[in-house]
């Protein structure tokens, strides 16, 4: 028996990276896949090869109407909700000190990162409640970890969103609802790679992964795991998937 198999997972940001991992994965262990993403494409061809009816919605993540649509939709299509993995997101090479970065990046970050994923846990929580509970899955990062210069718009984002998994995770503990975080270091996405190139504090952060760089399916095993039973004991958790970076 596949390991996810009667549940429904709604995936923000899969059409690409991380989020397309995930999704290909979750689908082969038996879930029922939802790609929320905002690029139509994108997110149909991370349906396709998804396979197991997963389906695509054009979802916009910072806007509510948007994203109370998509998941009535998967609601109707499905039936129920078991897993809410707020996966879109990210950082630009714009980012900077505090000091030096333009507030337009710190607004970008703040809205999509953070924003985009109290909107998903306000709007998805009640429907895992009233598929009797289920696992949200946050996407956090190495940044709110530890120090890493240059990047305080996407740390902002990131400490929020490890903040806000550990609150939710005491408030609907009652109704079975598990709340916890991935804190990857850079994933060799198309994206990062280009950020990598570059940056030089990023490199060096690259250049410091004790098991190798990290790739999306790294951090799509994580994701599997919090949305199985067997982590049935997890909640409030920060979790890094970071090649040792943050102890090194």
């Amino acid at each position: 028996m596949a390991r996810l198999d009667g549940k429904v997972a709604f995936i923000t940001g899969a059409g690409t990276g991380i989020g397309r991992a995930t999704a290909i994965l979750l689908a082969r262990e038996g879930a029922r896949v939802v790609i929320a993403d905002i690029d139509t494409a994108s997110g149909e061809e991370s349906a396709h090869l998804a396979g197991n009816g997963a389906i695509a919605i054009r979802t916009d993540v910072t806007d509510e109407a948007s994203l109370t649509a998509a998941l009535g939709t998967a609601i109707d299509k499905f039936g129920r909700l078991d897993v809410l993995h707020n996966n879109a997101g990210g950082s630009t090479a714009a980012d900077n000190t505090a000091v030096e970065a333009p507030l337009d990046e710190f607004w970008r970050a703040i809205k999509l990162d953070l924003y985009g994923t109290f909107l998903g846990c306000r709007l998805g929580i009640p429907e895992l409640i009233k598929a009797g509970g289920g696992s949200v899955i946050n996407m956090s990062s190495n940044v709110a970890l530890m120090g890493v210069p240059g990047r305080d718009c996407y740390t902002a984002a990131k400490g929020g969103i490890a903040a806000i998994t550990r609150s939710l995770a005491v408030a609907y503990a009652p109704q079975k609802v598990r709340v916890n975080a991935i804190a990857p270091s850079a994933t060799m996405t198309a994206r990062v790679r280009r950020l990598v190139a570059g940056n030089a504090a990023l490199t060096k952060l690259a250049d410091s992964h004790l098991l190798g760089l990290i790739e999306p399916e790294d951090i799509a095993g994580m994701a599997l795991y919090l949305a199985s039973d067997e982590s049935r004991m997890v909640t409030g958790q920060v979790l890094p998937v970071d090649s040792g970076v943050t102890i090194s």
